[in-house]
């Protein structure tokens, strides 16, 4: 038996650009997570444990129920986390390589969204959600059928309301598509909802979730501030740790969608950088003004004295 833990991927709204007054929180929707053997799960769970207390035990002392207390994981993934808080990012790249050495793989699915407001792109957010948890349901069932296992799928929880909302559709749809497809007859019940701060391996699924969003980030918006997530090698765990089926699905774009490792790969195929410069690399002011000087000189030589 599998168990994948699952989290959010950004949020359902629309995106319009990072500087917009309202719609600007993440260019992409979906889900990611992990999934584990159901023998390891606990074992992963207990370490999880034992490495948040060593790494935040100033709140966990200071915490009403230490036993409950989490951090989330867009506080662990910052701008500047991996210069102010290298201790964080060491911890989550070990936790990625034991859940790895425990035969499991991290897992995301996420869409891009298309630019504008609700109403430039007639945005439907529950029709957004619905499509995503389908497409993340789809993919861990070849995940699973890949293994010869079934599986069980966990997600943080929601307000009862959405719930009595989600599940009858999720149940449609995984026995409805279980005729044309056998592999989801490998989820033995629809997404259950457990409480976060109940479950390390939630609060862990939520913490690969908040990096694969920043990795997104970096690859879909021009000025992203997280540019190290997919550049450093204190996160070289995450190479080579997602399940095949994972991808970031690119919305009327002319390069191929986005599959496991390669969100976290320095040059960006939507933004290359010119030949000869590295990533990030800016032309000293200084530099810049005596090439478009020369530059100037070899135009005006060019035209002659005639200026022709």
């Amino acid at each position: 038996m599998l168990l994948a833990y699952i989290d959010e991927i950004g949020e359902t709204g629309a995106f319009v650009s990072r500087d917009h007054a309202r719609f600007k929180t993440s260019p992409a929707f979906g889900y990611a997570g992990f999934i584990i053997e159901a023998d390891n799960a606990r074992q992963f769970s207990q370490e999880f444990a034992i490495n948040k207390r060593n790494l935040f035990p100033t709140e966990l002392a200071a915490a009403e129920h230490p036993g409950r207390w989490e951090v989330k994981g867009a506080n662990i993934f910052r701008p500047q986390t991996l210069d102010l808080f290298p201790q964080q990012i060491r911890v989550f790249n070990h936790l990625v390589n034991r859940v790895r050495q425990l035969r499991g793989c991290l897992f995301f699915h996420a869409d891009e969204k298309p630019i504008g407001t609700p109403a430039q792109t007639e945005l439907d957010t529950s029709a957004r959600e619905e499509a995503a948890m389908r497409e993340a349901l789809n993919r861990i069932a070849r995940y699973a059928e890949r293994h010869g296992s079934n599986v069980l799928v966990m997600i943080d929880q929601i307000n009862e309301k959405d719930r009595a909302t989600r599940l009858p559709i999720m149940y449609s749809h995984i026995f409805g598509r279980a005729a044309d497809f056998p592999e989801m007859k490998r989820i033995v019940e629809p997404p259950m909802h457990i409480d976060s701060a109940l479950s390390s391996n939630i609060q862990f699924a939520d913490w690969v979730a908040a990096c694969v969003t920043r990795a997104i980030d970096y690859q879909l918006i021009r000025d992203s501030p997280y540019r190290w997530v997919a550049t450093t090698d204190k996160l070289d765990g995450l190479r080579g740790g997602f399940t095949f089926e994972s991808k970031l699905h690119l919305w009327h774009r002319s390069v191929d969608d986005m599959h496991r490792h390669d969100l976290f790969r320095g040059p960006r195929v939507l933004y290359p950088h010119p030949a000869g410069r590295t990533v990030g690399e800016r032309v000293d002011p200084a530099i810049f003004r005596k090439m478009k000087a020369a530059a100037e000189r070899a135009a005006t030589a060019k035209r002659g004295p005639s200026g022709r």
